[in-house]
């Protein structure tokens, strides 16, 4: 199997869950003692957060670049960024290093329009719903029409997300909150979402969407699972 590069600790609740799926895949796959090679570079996220809210996209990105290069230098073959925010500078890390870059969207996007679905509905932290890096690249690269909530329900999804799912809280009051933005989205038109933020899933069920949703960090997951075994 190939080594797989995490760039991680975005929250660590999330980079879990990769560890967790990529080589609970791995088992399933090639039998009940393997486990995936993997790397990881964890990052203290208060760090990351206090740069991000302050809007320091360039020092966000310096460190990206860096994580990048050690987990080359240290044998990985394939990175993944274990956060949709942090795709954001995605082609930067890719133009700094010599190995490919799995990118968060094109496994959700591949799925979904596998699924005969074509305008979709966006949650995510603010900066992934509301700045055009992430709905660009699924509008521009696989052709899908995307919708994000309005300006308070974005609100709440981005408190939601740095209060409580960072931190590992799930609040039954939250999970509702969710399920009444979701529902607002069906009516604008979605006919499925897609859980922008690796930390969503720990949140939002299958049964709390009337339509279908799209796990980013499970397809991510899946996606590197598929690469290590590959070749």
């Amino acid at each position: 199997m190939k080594m797989i590069g995490l760039i991680g600790g975005m929250s660590w609740e999330s980079s879990a869950e990769y560890y967790r799926i990529i080589n609970q895949r791995v088992r399933d796959r090639v039998g009940p003692t393997a486990s995936a090679p993997c790397l990881l570079w964890s990052f203290d996220f208060a760090e990351i957060e206090a740069l991000q809210h302050r809007g320091d996209w360039a020092g966000l990105t310096a460190r990206m670049v860096d994580a990048a290069r050690r987990l080359e230098a240290g044998g990985a073959e394939v990175l993944l960024i274990c956060t949709n925010t942090m795709h954001r500078m995605a082609d930067d890390v890719q133009a700094a290093v010599g190995v490919p870059l799995l990118h968060i969207a094109d496994p959700t996007a591949e799925r979904i329009k596998a699924a005969g679905f074509g305008r979709v509905g966006l949650l995510g932290t603010a900066f992934t719903m509301e700045h055009g890096f992430y709905k660009g690249r699924l509008a521009d690269r696989h052709g899908l029409d995307v919708i994000v909530p309005g300006q308070e329900d974005r609100a709440t999804v981005h408190r939601i997300i740095y209060e409580e799912l960072v931190a590992g809280k799930v609040l039954p009051a939250s999970r509702d909150a969710y399920r009444a933005i979701i529902a607002r989205l069906v009516e604008d038109g979605a006919q499925a979402v897609i859980l922008g933020c690796t930390e969503i899933m720990l949140l939002v069920r299958p049964e709390d969407s009337p339509v279908p949703i799209f796990d980013t960090t499970a397809l991510h997951a899946a996606a590197a699972m598929e690469w290590a075994l590959s070749g």
